[in-house]
């Protein structure tokens, strides 16, 4: 479409133009119409919006934030009940009010009430939890919102730049954020733009008036003002996290695990309670209302109600203690899969670096006996802007040993700032110690040395030629350095000739704690690979600088094979023992992960900028660092607040803690099921023992209060990536479970079945199965010993070996009190239960410590058996089997959906899946000029203008 046409369609009311029509490039191209078009569009003025005006926009075009789903409190708390396992509590709640009459006798209504309060208090303490978590990660997030300077009603202010709406004129200068895409309409000197979260690369690009920002760019110079053109989902940035968001929404793999947990314990309730049926209405001819009882002891006891609960508040919580790390957790079973990360893919700048550039002083070259390296930094910095500096000015006056020294001992006579055409910057000045007058030029290598007349021998040219290629070899920026006497003292006076000073060696160094990170994480069995846009020299250079090594490759080798000599048969190979890859693009970071999850390993991968978007979204977990664009944020599963590596290695870890605690968990739960079930089962078929179903009700709850605070409960991280072995997890609940079921069908057979008790302590003799003592006895002796197998499923070595945390000790001392009280004290007939007296309960107590003490010895034979020798950190393949055993337990089923609830109510930031594919694939909706940003062709441009030594 032509300019003229579409000056002639800018008729009319902006507000009867959809914001659909408005943001299509074939109807109204914002970004390359005319400036007064513009205007004209989106009924502005130079003296910025009415407060009115802009209310009305806000209807129309929205917030200038990225939408986000907010959580219905509601359903959030009604998910605690949707699930298969409350479902079968709930059956079970049904069936104790409306299938328990009959025989002349009403429903079991303390049943009844007792698992609705169960499933209450359950609900009530995961909901309470969940919003606590979610609060606290909200609050952070918000803490990061932008503020912006805005012309409002003719006056300029300072506002949130989520306030911001298209015609709004914006003021931007030095270190500002962009918060709109907009056009300039006025630049006051020269103004650069640093597109790095567009192109991947840090090196500010020129800006004029009528030229197009971006948002989440940084103004790196000049200051400029604009006319907000794009806000929200219709900037750059949002299109691509519209993209995003328009993926469909996959079914996690906590949510499998949880499913397959859920159905182990349903399978098992549900083959032991046909075989009771059986025997109790074939066999011993049971009337109705006996089996219902022993039916409902089954169901409430067998089912882990609490487990979707549990397992949900200790990622809840767990992500509240990320985010005091400074990490935010945006996707909540991010956390879970965290702690089975074997490979992380990191960025050079900014997280392995500081993403500043320094002079390397150790490494300056000088060409003449009267400079030493401080001369020379001396004198680079008079060449050097000590106001609106560019990113090497910056440097090189930050270099000394006070910025001030920059201008000290000299009269400026003329500067000259960088041009790009002679690739240089001149200072003209008067000395203050002789009274001389001097100029002094800094700039690109050779353009300095063609410059240079004095003292020039061929030996200085092979000096130069050689220092400068050594440095192309390290990966450091050479910047020369050549000084000229002028006799006549006058500013355009001829001098005597340059005469070549030195070389400035300048690169990007690594972060103080990178290298002690990166051995942490290798010990913690994390491999570390450097992905970057810069060049190979330069990624090679921080790689021996970290000790990271400097086995890189080049991104073309993705394509091209293997290079010569490398030693790798095929791409899979080089890609796995690569120390990391240069001169990447978005396709490229994609290319690696998608490898690496091929080959059954766990990826992690960071980035900073849209570019890195859909390689974030195909990780495993994807991780936003400081500072990154909010179309990385929103394709990141875990977004950091803080700059550096140390920060990821803390995540892993912290995760790894969390996923300690949720397999704890998941053992206990499923070995308390075997025990209650299979235990229950048993001294119904071979005693004809009815306990009452209300007290399997008081140990569900004293359970579940106790196990609570296994999400805070103090735990030792591994020392590997962690993986879900459901074989592993359980053969230990039916080793336990059968143990524990052991020793309670052991003690009633002994209470039973001989006097030894009679005997030994001059206790009551049982003859009745159902003795309402009995009933007491042997509530006492599940329930004491069932909490006690928490201590020995929270630690690897012996109980006592790891210290649990305050809270899990203090809950499990009341419990056993309450439960001990209630055995001895307690005469409820209409649960048919009697106090058994202190005699009994010191006799239950014993009883179990002896079957308790043994415990860690089944323990350690169940390690023996299922936990290598070798950690993964020393065995790949080891580690590579574990990520293999883990993938196979995703395997989707056909409940897993019906857990997914619990783990996707803490998305107030959702990242839906499939970004890269449908960024990158047919799908995609941005115009073909867009595109080409997201790939990073500046970047390309930006490094080979970097490499011939630009200023």
């Amino acid at each position: 479409m032509s300019d003229q046409e579409q000056s002639a369609k800018i008729t009319g009311d902006l507000h009867q133009i959809t914001v659909e029509d408005l943001y299509d490039k074939d109807k109204y191209d914002l970004s390359t119409m005319e400036q007064q078009d513009v205007m004209q569009l989106l009924q502005t003025q130079p003296e910025g919006l009415t407060s009115q005006e802009v209310n009305n926009r806000i209807e129309k075009f929205g917030r200038n934030k990225l939408e986000t789903k907010e959580v219905n409190p509601i359903l959030q708390f009604l998910g605690f009940m949707w699930n298969p396992l409350s479902w079968v509590m709930e059956a079970a709640a049904i069936v104790a009010i409306a299938l328990s009459n009959g025989e002349n006798r009403p429903p079991d209504y303390p049943d009844f009430i007792g698992i609705v309060l169960l499933l209450i208090a359950n609900a009530v303490i995961g909901f309470m939890e969940e919003r606590q978590a979610g609060n606290a990660v909200k609050a952070l997030m918000d803490s990061l919102a932008p503020e912006c300077k805005v012309r409002r009603d003719g006056e300029w202010k300072t506002l949130e730049a989520s306030e911001l709406v298209p015609g709004d004129i914006i003021s931007i200068k030095l270190g500002d954020v962009i918060p709109a895409d907009g056009r300039l309409l006025k630049a006051h000197g020269d103004v650069s733009i640093d597109q790095a979260a567009l192109t991947g690369e840090s090196l500010p690009v020129g800006k004029e008036e009528g030229d197009e920002v971006f948002s989440g760019s940084t103004v790196k110079q000049g200051e400029a003002e604009a006319v907000v053109i794009g806000t929200g989902t219709n900037t750059f940035f949002g299109r691509a996290a519209k993209l995003v968001g328009e993926a469909g929404d996959d079914e996690g793999h906590l949510q499998s695990i949880l499913a397959k947990i859920g159905n182990f314990c349903l399978i098992t309730i549900s083959i032991f309670l046909v075989v009771v049926i059986i025997v109790q209405y074939a066999r011993f001819r049971y009337n109705y209302r006996r089996g219902i009882d022993n039916i409902l002891v089954l169901l409430i006891g067998g089912i882990p109600i609490a487990m979707p609960t549990v397992l949900s508040v200790t990622l809840a919580i767990g992500a509240k203690q990320l985010a005091e790390h400074m990490a935010i957790v945006t996707r909540i079973t991010a956390i879970e899969e965290m702690a089975a990360v074997t490979i992380l893919c990191s960025d050079k700048t900014g997280t392995l670096t500081l993403n500043k550039l320094i002079v390397d002083k150790p490494t300056i070259k000088t060409y003449s006996d009267q400079y030493d390296g401080d001369a020379v930094i001396q004198l680079s910095a008079y060449a050097a802007r000590t106001e609106n500096q560019d990113a090497i000015d910056f440097c090189i006056v930050n270099s000394l040993p006070e910025p001030s020294l920059a201008r000290g001992g000299i009269t400026e006579l003329e500067f000259k700032p960088f041009n790009p055409v002679i690739k240089r910057t001149q200072i003209t000045y008067r000395s203050e110690a002789d009274g001389k007058t001097y100029r002094v030029t800094k700039g690109m290598s050779h353009t300095v040395l063609d410059l240079c007349t004095r003292d020039k021998t061929d030996a200085t040219i092979k000096a130069l030629n050689d220092d400068v290629d050594e440095f192309a070899r390290r990966g450091l920026r050479a910047l020369a350095v050549a000084i000229d006497e002028i006799p006549s003292g006058d500013v355009e006076g001829d001098g005597i000739g340059f005469k070549l000073v030195g070389l400035l060696p300048i690169y990007d160094p690594p972060r103080s704690d990178t290298k002690e990170t990166i051995d942490r994480a290798i010990a913690l069995g994390v491999s570390v690979k450097m992905i970057t846009g810069d060049q190979l020299a330069i990624a090679k250079e921080t790689g021996r600088r970290l000790g990271m090594g400097d086995n890189m490759f080049l991104s073309k080798t993705l394509k091209e094979g293997p290079p010569a000599g490398s030693g790798y048969t095929d791409v899979d190979q080089m890609v796995l023992h690569a120390d990391g890859f240069a001169g990447v693009y978005p396709e490229h970071k994609y290319e690696i992960v998608e490898r690496l999850q091929a080959m059954g390993y766990m990826v992690a991968m960071t980035g900073d900028g849209v570019n890195d978007a859909p390689a974030l979204s195909k990780a495993n977990v994807g991780v936003a660092v400081d500072d990154a664009s909010d179309a990385a944020r929103s394709a990141a599963d875990i977004v950091l607040t803080s700059p550096g590596l140390s920060v990821i290695v803390e995540a892993i870890i912290g995760s790894r803690q969390i996923f300690q605690r949720m397999r704890n968990y998941s053992i206990y739960t499923c070995s308390v099921t075997i025990r209650i079930v299979v235990g229950f089962s048993i001294l119904i078929w071979a005693f004809q023992f009815d306990f009452p179903p209300f007290m399997v009700l008081i140990i569900a709850m004293l359970n579940d209060g106790t196990i609570m605070t296994i999400s805070k409960d103090r735990v030792r991280p591994s020392p590997y990536p962690d993986a879900w072995n459901l074989r592993e997890i359980f053969s230990y609940a039916i080793v336990y479970g059968l143990y524990l079921t052991a020793s309670t069908v052991a003690f009633v057979a002994v209470c039973l079945k001989t006097t030894f008790f009679n005997r030994a302590f001059g206790l009551q003799l049982f003859t009745d199965p159902n003795d309402y003592v009995l009933h007491s006895v042997v509530y006492l002796q599940v329930s004491t010993i069932s909490q006690g197998l928490i201590f020995i499923t929270r630690s690897r070595g012996p109980f006592f070996s790891e210290r649990p945390s305050i809270l899990l000790v203090c809950s499990f001392i009341i419990a056993q009190l309450v439960a001990t009280f209630i055995a001895v004290y307690a005469n409820w007939g209409f649960t048919s239960i009697q106090g058994c007296g202190w005699h009994w309960a010191g006799v239950a107590w014993v009883w179990n410590f002896i079957w308790f003490a043994p415990l860690d010895l089944v323990k350690f034979a169940m390690q023996y058996f299922f936990e290598p020798k070798t950690s993964h950190q020393h065995n790949p393949e080891e580690a590579k089997a574990s990520a293999s055993r883990r993938a196979s337990a995703v395997s989707g089923t056909s409940s897993a959906r019906y857990y997914a609830n619990r783990t996707r109510s803490l998305r107030s930031f959702e990242r839906p899946q499939n970004f890269g594919k449908k960024l990158l694939g047919m799908n995609k909706k941005m115009d073909a000029k867009e595109m080409r940003r997201l790939s990073s062709v500046q970047a390309s441009q930006a490094s080979r203008v970097l490499s011939s030594g630009n200023n």
